[in-house]
């Protein structure tokens, strides 16, 4: 039984979606204007790592993450680079993408953009101001804040404090100053779109609220993202929705934690952040997503070379382990050898109850060293070990080590090791051909007798020999 924390409620619960074999997720994308930082690579990854545990649980998951395209930051961007917002976003969405693929985060189901979907967005707008949630100020419309009762209910937060603390920041068209920008005018030399109160462009916060409604529905399993989006985002997320709606807008919110430079908050505003991309120059993909793995997802997370050489150190007992079953040293057939006492289900029970309890990574990392030390044990204990051994490994690592946490690639070590294969091979009919130039012809008979015992046949003819592999 997965039970997740839930920000909302403010504990942990028995995870029960909506549909019994369903989960619809979504999660907060980045504002492509910029390459993103191993901050935010966090939140991808631990949402990764939430959707392949359901998944390896045998759900069938939607999963949507948005890109907004459209934003202040971009424009100002586009002033810096000289170029228009629309050549921005689509550098960076491209980078974007690049820098997901490389570590190891499986796409999304969707990845809406906020300017294809400007018309649901008027849509949305229109609805929040016929239930007199949101008011035009010539041409700028505000959420009403006082008008949703539940305000805060995410976050914690009381409206009387928040409005006490934002009236430093004043803005003459609000009548709260918690009000926010559903539609914002444009000005002279942004880009706009038409609407019922003029040229302008959306908020950030009324995107993610029709997208999410577009693709999931009024009402959705998983909304995900980093602690920062809590409040004001997701809060006004909420009160969006729901106004429009009157039905609940998510049962689960699950937010990362932040990501710590010398105990501070990792931010691009900040100054102390590094790219991933810069990052991924110098450690692969499954040492960061190890490092990620080894904090719970909700806690913070000290940042340094220290910690990832620690990573990167760790992942050689997980490689070494790998290059011994794939490709494994020549097992006897199935059925025979000398299998170890080896309880492969208690290492997926062990794991499955680390993940269980609200994606206790941790644990199930401590789970799958101890797979490891136990694995070698075996390996070091018994010869002629049979195939079923050797491929209940492969099976239980390809599931948990890679198919879920992402710190083992099997494929890529697989052709590592058959391009070893090769090169021994090669080596061997090199051998004996050199051996049957000197009429050694009992060394060169034995090469060729004892590479066709390992399913090795070869062909000798006037260009050469070949080889071909044969099932015993």
């Amino acid at each position: 039984m997965l039970s997740i924390y839930n920000t909302l409620t403010r504990k942990k619960e028995e995870f029960i979606p909506i549909s019994p074999d369903e989960v619809r997720m979504y999660v907060c994308g980045p504002t492509v204007y910029d390459y993103f930082h191993i901050g935010n690579a966090r939140s991808f990854i631990m949402a990764d790592v939430l959707r392949k545990y359901l998944e390896y649980k045998g759900y069938n998951v939607k999963y949507i993450m948005n890109l907004t395209d459209i934003d202040d930051r971009i424009i100002k961007k586009s002033i810096e680079e000289k170029i228009e917002a629309k050549l921005v976003a689509e550098k960076y969405t491209k980078a974007f993408f690049d820098d997901i693929e490389k570590l190891k985060v499986k796409q999304a189901d969707v990845y809406p953009k906020a300017t294809d979907h400007v018309q649901e967005i008027v849509d949305f707008i229109k609805q929040l101001e016929e239930k007199s949630f949101a008011y035009n100020v010539d041409g700028n419309v505000f959420y009403d804040v006082s008008k949703f009762h539940d305000y805060g209910k995410l976050s914690g937060k009381k409206l009387v404090e928040l409005e006490a603390g934002a009236r430093v920041d004043v803005n003459e068209e609000k009548k709260n100053p918690l009000d926010f920008a559903l539609w914002k005018k444009a000005k002279e030399g942004e880009p706009f779109w038409e609407s019922p109160w003029g040229k302008g462009r959306p908020g950030w916060h009324i995107e993610c609220s029709a997208m999410s409604g577009k693709h999931l529905g009024e009402t959705f399993d998983i909304h995900a993202g980093g602690n920062d989006l809590i409040f004001p985002h997701h809060e006004n997320e909420i009160a969006q929705s729901e106004a429009a709606t009157k039905k609940k807008f998510v049962n689960y919110w699950i937010h990362f934690g932040f990501l710590n430079i010398n105990n501070e908050k990792m931010s691009k505003s900040l100054g102390n952040f590094f790219t991933a991309r810069d990052i991924l120059k110098h450690y692969s993909a499954e040492s960061i997503r190890l490092l990620f793995s080894q904090t719970h997802y909700r806690g913070p997370l000290e940042f340094n070379d220290e910690l990832l050489d620690s990573s990167q150190k760790g992942l050689e007992k997980f490689k070494n382990l790998v290059e011994k079953v794939s490709p494994h040293p020549v097992p006897l057939p199935k059925g025979e050898g000398v299998s170890p006492d080896f309880d492969f289900q208690s290492y997926y029970k062990d794991f499955e109850s680390a993940m269980d309890d609200d994606l206790n990574t941790p644990q199930a990392v401590a789970v799958l060293f101890d797979f490891v030390r136990d694995v070698n044990k075996a390996i070091a204990e018994k010869e002629n070990l049979p195939s079923e051994f050797y491929s209940n490994v492969k099976e239980f690592l390809s599931k948990t080590a890679q198919g879920v946490l992402g710190i083992v690639d099997l494929e890529k070590s697989e052709a590592q090791g058959s391009s070893v294969e090769k090169e021994l091979i090669e080596l061997l009919i090199g051998l004996r051909n050199g051996a049957r130039k000197e009429k050694n012809f009992a060394l060169s008979d034995k090469i060729r007798n004892e590479l066709n015992e390992l399913g090795i046949e070869l062909k000798d003819s006037k260009e050469g020999t070949t080889y071909k592999k044969v099932k015993k």
